[in-house]
C-alpha cells in the first residue's frame, strides 16, 4: 500500500489556509466588538454625574451621591452609601427603566 504524501501535504496546506482565513475573520469581529465596548464604557464614565442612576457590573442598582477621582459614592438603599471604583459601573440607567 502506497501513501500519497503529495495529496496529504496539499490537504494540510488547504486546511491551514482555511483555518487562517476563519481566524482572521474572528479576530476582526472580536476587535470591532472590543472597540465598541470600550467606547461605550468611556461614555459611561465621562457622563457620570451626581444624581445619575447606575447599575454595577454585579447587577446592583444605585444613585450617585458623590464623585471622586477614582471612586464614586453610591446610595444603594435609603441612607446606605457605599464607595466603589468608578470602573465597577456598567451602565447608566434611565429613571423610567427602573
Amino acid at each position: 500500500m502506497n501513501i500519497n504524501w503529495e495529496v496529504i501535504g496539499w490537504t494540510c496546506i488547504t486546511l491551514a489556509v482555511i483555518l487562517g482565513i476563519f481566524g482572521t475573520i474572528i479576530a476582526f469581529v472580536s476587535a470591532k466588538n472590543v472597540r465598541k465596548r470600550r467606547k461605550t464604557m468611556g461614555e459611561v464614565h465621562t457622563e457620570l454625574k451626581i444624581g445619575s442612576q447606575v447599575m454595577f457590573a454585579g447587577g446592583i442598582y444605585g444613585k450617585v451621591v458623590g464623585i471622586e477621582e477614582e471612586t464614586v459614592n453610591v446610595e444603594v438603599a435609603k441612607s446606605t452609601v457605599i464607595k466603589i471604583s468608578r470602573y465597577a459601573i456598567q451602565t447608566l440607567v434611565d429613571s423610567e427603566e427602573k
